[in-house]
């Protein structure tokens, strides 16, 4: 007969009952985990932020800087090529060497690339640190989600945690408008970079005082082939399409990177079949409504990375917008967006299923498009910018929060974190090839209006201008349009089935 136990049951976190001995019971949560959320929110805050606060910045810089037209569109991309390409990678660096570890060494390499951005005296300096902000933001990013998993284990409290942490993701763009305005125009845009500075110090303190160091997976590995393949073939693709605007289509220098560019991709998709620890798991990618909310996802980022650029200079070069004024400008659109944002993921989808709300979204999105074509130099912001910019913010919300959501959708607890890294992927990257194309259509536009007039007439430069952001809303309204059709075929109908064990999963 069996000797009977002696150890008393215990109750988890969870709820559950443990017979373990208390010496192997699982640890309760970290006493000051409330703080260790303020540490987490903060990193991703400026993560978040710093994806929109150097637009309204833009024009200052390149006033300063003297970089061109063509060039400008690679502030923006160096950050968010090196953000999206990398997240995957920076993912399985946290569980190689630890979350804290990889959490802090983001942090002080953000603030470095920052420092070193806003110290820059010529345009080739500003890339490469905007470039170095994506490479330690891609370490950042994961590991602060992971330590918000690991953090928070009880089911209520971790639903209120990740639910700060979606609403710093959300508001992120906004702040980052609005905060970018504020320094550019009372300051210089040089803090656009500087204020990192404070922000990592707040949580790198932070970060060393409260967090708890992790034990390193030993069985974690890296899959180097996966992400040079990967890397290598998002930059070709994004350089492909920016060189057509100095190069010319027909050129090498933009068919042959674009060409090597979708070989590498596809090289990498064979490579995910044969590799022991895949980068990218492709089961994450063959569900329906997870393919069509990738393509999705992919889609309104390259059309909202657009309309903030090319909004921005109009507003302030055509006509006269200060940077807070143009930060103020924008929030209409942001509010829209997390209005149908919220009603979208609470209400529609639970009840209609994703397949009229998100082609819905689309189609919005499109309207709001073309309807921005019309502004001219004389534009009213209350008659002429405000309503075209509100109608895209609810087709974008309609859109990005069903989409984010389902993309992650009954993915297995082990493969949450790849999942939201590989949606984040497909937004940043969607953004530096929807950058990178509407900026050289929209330089194209300019050379052909100038073709047979004087350039040196003012009003025919703003005329030009003008063209340009009109063929570049009209391609945007395009992308819209394709995206509607996808996904009006990808999404099954009715309503997803909900997994209320499924593990949580947050966008940068």
């Amino acid at each position: 007969m069996p000797k009977p136990t002696t150890d008393a049951p215990t109750t988890t976190a969870t709820g559950t009952v443990s017979t373990l001995p208390p010496a192997e019971a699982p640890p309760g949560p970290p006493r000051h985990r409330w703080w260790i959320l303020a540490v987490i929110g903060l990193a991703q805050l400026m993560v978040v932020l710093d994806a929109t606060i150097v637009n309204i910045a833009l024009p200052s810089a390149q006033q300063d800087l003297g970089f061109s037209d063509g060039d400008r569109q690679w502030v923006v991309t160096a950050y968010a090529l090196a953000f999206g390409s990398l997240l995957l990678l920076g993912g399985r660096i946290a569980d190689l060497f630890g979350r804290k570890m990889t959490f802090l060494v983001g942090l002080v390499g953000f603030a470095g690339a920052s420092a070193v951005g806003g110290a820059a005296t010529s345009f080739e300096m500003l890339i490469v640190a905007r470039a170095g902000q994506g490479v330690f933001g891609a370490l950042l990013a994961p590991a602060a989600l992971s330590l918000l998993t690991v953090t928070f284990t009880d089911a209520k409290e971790r639903a209120k945690a990740f639910g700060v942490y979606g609403a710093i993701a959300g508001a992120g763009g906004a702040i980052g408008l609005l905060l970018g305005g504020v320094l550019t125009e009372y300051l210089d845009w040089r803090w656009t970079m500087y204020v990192n500075l404070a922000f990592a110090a707040v949580a790198f303190v932070g970060g060393v005082i409260l967090l708890q160091r992790t034990v390193r997976d030993k069985n974690a590995k890296i899959d180097i082939p996966g992400a040079v393949l990967v890397g290598s073939g998002l930059f070709c693709l994004v350089y492909g399409f920016s060189n057509a605007e100095s190069h010319d289509w027909s050129s090498v220098a933009t068919w042959g990177f674009l060409v090597a560019g979708a070989v590498l991709l596809a090289v990498f998709t064979w490579w995910q079949t044969r590799a022991q620890h895949p980068l990218l798991p492709l089961r994450i990618l063959l569900d329906r409504n997870r393919g069509a909310s990738f393509v999705s996802v992919l889609i309104i980022g390259a059309g909202m990375f657009g309309v903030f650029l090319f909004l921005t200079y109009y507003l302030q070069q055509s006509l006269g917008y200060t940077p807070i004024e143009t930060g103020l400008a924008f929030l209409p659109m942001i509010a829209a967006l997390m209005i149908t944002s919220t009603l979208a993921t609470t209400a529609l989808v639970p009840r209609f299923g994703p397949k009229p709300v998100v082609p819905l979204g689309m189609g919005i999105a499109a309207a709001g498009m073309v309807w921005l074509t019309g502004l001219d130099l004389g534009s009213g912001y209350v008659a002429h910018i405000l309503p075209p910019l509100i109608v895209a913010g609810l087709g974008f919300g309609l859109v990005m929060a069903p989409a984010m959501s389902l993309a992650t959708s009954g993915v297995a607890a082990e493969d949450s974190g790849v999942a939201s890294a590989a949606v984040n992927t497909m937004q940043q990257v969607g953004g530096s090839l929807g950058t990178a194309l509407l900026n050289t259509l929209f330089s194209s536009a300019l050379t052909d209006y100038l073709a047979d007039k004087d350039p040196r007439d003012p009003a025919v430069l703003a005329q030009a201008s003008l063209e340009g952001y009109s063929t570049a809303y009209w391609w945007s309204a395009v992308f819209f349009a394709v995206g509607l059709v996808v996904s009006v075929l990808l999404y099954r109908r009715g309503a997803p089935a909900q997994d209320p064990d499924a593990a949580p999963v947050v966008h940068m």
